[in-house]
């Protein structure tokens, strides 16, 4: 497996990626999307025998860094691929001198809520009927002090 930063020559299979995990209540990306996130934020793909296995994207707003989006696909799942890039953005952002992450997740997410505790992230409050079908979401933050993942 391959971890690297994402070009514009990856943007379909990303958005392709992007269909197979998220339906329309749960904000997809769009091609013109990932195409501007490829230069404008931090966004790294991991790819196996060339194929886009996951990605993960961070916003970054001066000194604000937000996990907005991660997935990993369906045929990769179960191998730890979320974990190595939120811990490969992670050095980064600690790197660039970020003190903490933020991201909102589906309340019944669970299985992204458990990857995200047990990186270090803690629920700070619920976010009332913040999805299109009216789901909650919790807003997670991952405060960086001295440690790193």
């Amino acid at each position: 497996m391959i971890i690297r930063k994402a070009r514009l020559c990856d943007v379909s299979k990303l958005y392709a990626l992007e269909g197979e995990l998220f339906s329309e209540e749960n904000f997809p990306l769009s091609r013109s999307s990932f195409a501007y996130h490829v230069r404008n934020n931090m966004l790294y793909l991991a790819e196996v025998n060339g194929s886009i296995a996951g990605y993960v994207l961070v916003l970054i707003k001066r000194t604000n860094a937000k996990l907005y989006s991660i997935g990993v696909s369906e045929a990769y799942r179960g191998k730890k691929i979320a974990e190595k890039l939120l811990e490969l953005v992670s050095k980064e952002l600690i790197s660039l001198g970020f003190k903490k992450t933020t991201l909102e997740v589906r309340t019944d997410n669970k299985i992204a809520i458990a990857l995200y505790e047990r990186v270090g992230f803690n629920i700070k409050k619920r976010l009332e009927a913040f999805y299109l079908d009216g789901c909650d979401a919790y807003l997670m933050e991952l405060e960086y002090g001295d440690k790193t993942l």
